[in-house]
């Protein structure tokens, strides 16, 4: 069941000017430490920031409240598996705002999309509910 869609698209060179006028502000502003560690790793960081601002930006849509009703940037963290698949992790007003849209007896699943492709940066965030014990692994095949 799905709960919420969201998507951003943000302009890498509006993220380029913003650094080369305020340097890392934004960066502290919006992403947590580790993620501003990921996105100054890249020979291209302002393509990581735009894409990071997408995404928080997608997920707050797809919460309902955009930055408001106790929802903030660095409540929405950025992360990848070991695959390197992205993921979005909640915490403080976010995770309880993703509490109170998931209905009794479910589970939450947040999948996150960024992708970025000069000048621009684009996310995608679907918020969906499954059943406790779901599993999307295929069972057993009949002959």
């Amino acid at each position: 069941m799905i709960l919420g869609i969201g998507t951003d698209l943000c302009d890498i060179r509006r993220i380029e000017a913003v650094l080369d006028r305020f340097g890392d502000r934004l960066a502290q502003r919006i992403l947590t430490p580790d993620e501003q560690k990921r996105v100054f790793r890249r020979s291209n960081p302002a393509g990581g920031l735009a894409q990071r601002f997408a995404a928080k930006e997608a997920c707050a849509k797809a919460l309902g409240t955009g930055f408001g009703h106790g929802v903030f940037w660095r409540d929405l963290v950025t992360d990848n598996l070991p695959t390197g698949r992205p993921i979005m992790r909640l915490a403080g007003g976010a995770l309880k705002r993703l509490e109170r849209l998931t209905p009794p007896n479910m589970l939450a699943r947040v999948d996150v999309t960024m992708t970025d492709e000069y000048p621009m940066a684009n996310a995608m965030v679907i918020i969906s509910a499954v059943h406790r014990g779901f599993s999307i692994r295929p069972g057993p095949r009949k002959p």
